[in-house]
């Protein structure tokens, strides 16, 4: 057990890192952040190096693995099968979990003979749409192969995505956050609401994807549910997730706060939802004609907003969300897009 004063080092220094970072210090803990860049959203939060961290944790899936003397949670193991869209697709198959239909296509040649539509996506380094395209027939599906590894998945006809994120101890112990109901817009995530009705059987497939990958702090499955209610596991995400921002305030113990508890060795705290509740992410674009208007967002005092510390906001940029909760999701929902709307009303 790594007791509160200890330091966590964090590999990553963006908004997920400053989350858990934060969360990190309400506990009494040091965290140390790579990279070190004290201007970026986790930088700005740590205090050590990590020459002095204990345990490591990582806040995306771009890291190679190297040898250290700090615990790492969950392991370079996770984070090899889970940061590769090939080894994750296949070890969920061969584990028996519901996936999306898959090839692997590891040059030009491996298109011919597939079916199509499909959507083509690289099997590393891609997030909110990046590395994948949309493809209706071979002569796309060629123009698109960008000669790396990739998989062509089947396209799905699903009614929605769903979420869940969960954690496992050291000890084996598992808590969820229950169903999160997700939607895109341009492959990025817009709004979530929870808990979500419906998928009932999500967080028995989570507990069985977090017992048997051996994961140790919170892991977040992404699912698309068909229009007959068949579930099937799209992404895997071996750390907190945007989908779980909500639980900051809808539960007694937030995502973030999980995570440090279970890669520490705490006992996990309680996931119960105090209310319903909705996030809205805020992406640059909505700084294009200057700084939004904060006053008439907040106006609502159900509304809470977590900026993010980043210096430049760029279109598609997360800079930050806001979240609110309400007596039901659907009062929730309208309350966090009713006050985005109004942080592009002139003052």
């Amino acid at each position: 057990m790594i007791l509160p004063g200890s330091t966590i080092g964090i590999l990553g220094n963006g908004q997920l890192g400053r989350m858990t970072a934060l969360a990190a210090r309400s506990l009494g803990y040091h965290v140390a952040v790579e990279p070190p860049d004290p201007t970026y959203p986790a930088g700005q939060v740590a205090d050590r190096s990590m020459s002095d961290a204990r345990v490591l944790t990582f806040e995306f899936e771009n890291v190679k693995a190297f040898q250290t003397a700090a615990i790492v949670r969950p392991s370079f193991d996770v984070l090899h099968i889970t940061q590769n869209r090939l080894r994750e697709k296949t070890w969920l198959r061969d584990h028996g979990i519901p996936v999306t239909p898959f090839v692997p296509i590891l040059k030009e040649e491996d298109l011919d003979g597939c079916s199509f539509p499909g959507v083509l996506k690289t099997a590393g380094s891609g997030y909110d749409g990046k590395g994948q395209s949309k493809v209706h027939n071979l002569d796309e599906a060629k123009k698109a192969f960008l000669h790396q590894p990739s998989i062509l998945e089947a396209l799905i006809d699903f009614r929605r995505e769903v979420s869940v994120v969960a954690a496992r101890g050291v000890n084996g112990e598992f808590a969820h956050f229950g169903v999160i109901e997700n939607s895109h817009t341009n492959h990025i995530l817009d709004v979530s609401i929870a808990p979500a009705h419906g998928a009932s059987e999500a967080p028995e497939i989570a507990r069985k994807i977090l017992e048997e990958l051996g994961v140790v702090g919170v892991l977040c499955i992404e699912f698309f549910e068909t229009n007959d209610g068949e579930l099937m596991v799209n992404e895997l995400a071996p750390r907190p997730h945007n989908s779980g921002h909500l639980t900051i305030e809808a539960c007694i113990t937030s995502q973030f706060e999980q995570h440090v508890r279970a890669v520490c060795g705490l006992p996990l705290g309680d996931t119960s939802y105090l209310k319903p509740a909705a996030m809205a992410n805020l992406l640059g674009d909505l700084w294009e004609n200057g700084e939004p208007n904060w006053a008439a967002a907040l106006s609502d005092p159900r509304i809470k907003l977590h900026l993010y510390g980043k210096a430049e906001a760029r279109p598609g940029r997360k800079m930050g969300h806001l979240t609110a909760l309400a007596d039901t999701m659907e009062e929730a929902e309208t309350a966090v897009r009713s006050a985005r709307e109004r942080l592009t009303v002139q003052p």
